[in-house]
C-alpha cells in the first residue's frame, strides 16, 4: 500500500527501534511507496511513512531491496555533497563516503554483509541516518 510521507522534522528525528519478523507489511508498504516516488528518490526509511522501525529500502536500478536493521560497519572515501530528501524541502550540505560495508537482514531475516559504492552507498547512508534520527 502506498503511504503518505511524513514531513514533520520532530517525527523524523526519533530514533527507530529494531525491526522484527512481524514487520513484513511495513516492508511491502515501503517498497510500494518508494515505487510511487521513484522519479524523485531512490531510497526510503520506515520513519518517512510514519513507522518507527529500522527498515530501509533502496532502488538498485531494476531491483529494489529491503534492508532490516542495517548497520554501516566500514566506510572509505569521505566527500562533501548536497542532498535532498523526499520528506524535506530543498537540499542541504552533508558528508558522505564513497564506499561502505553494510550488515543487514533481508525481508526473510537472512543476514547479509555487502559492499556498496557511489550513489547507492550515498542513499544507504542517508536512509540509515533517518533510522538514527539524523536529518540532513
Amino acid at each position: 500500500m502506498i503511504r503518505n510521507l511524513v514531513h514533520d522534522p520532530a517525527r523524523l528525528q526519533t530514533q527507530s527501534t529494531p525491526a522484527t519478523e512481524l514487520d513484513g507489511q511495513v516492508v511491502t508498504d515501503l517498497l510500494d511507496t518508494l515505487k510511487a516516488h521513484s522519479v524523485n528518490g531512490i531510497g526510503m526509511a520506515a520513519n518517512m511513512i510514519g513507522v518507527n522501525k529500522r527498515i530501509i529500502v533502496i532502488n538498485l536500478g531494476m531491483i529494489p531491496i529491503a534492508m532490516l536493521n542495517p548497520q554501516i560497519v566500514k566506510i572509505s572515501g569521505e566527500f562533501k555533497t548536497e542532498e535532498g530528501c523526499l520528506s524535506l524541502k530543498g537540499t542541504r550540505p552533508t558528508t558522505r563516503y564513497k564506499a561502505i560495508t553494510v550488515r543487514f537482514m533481508d525481508q526473510n531475516f537472512k543476514p547479509h554483509e555487502q559492499v556498496f559504492a557511489g550513489l547507492v552507498a550515498q542513499a544507504i547512508q542517508h536512509e540509515v541516518d533517518h533510522c538514527n534520527g539524523i536529518l540532513i
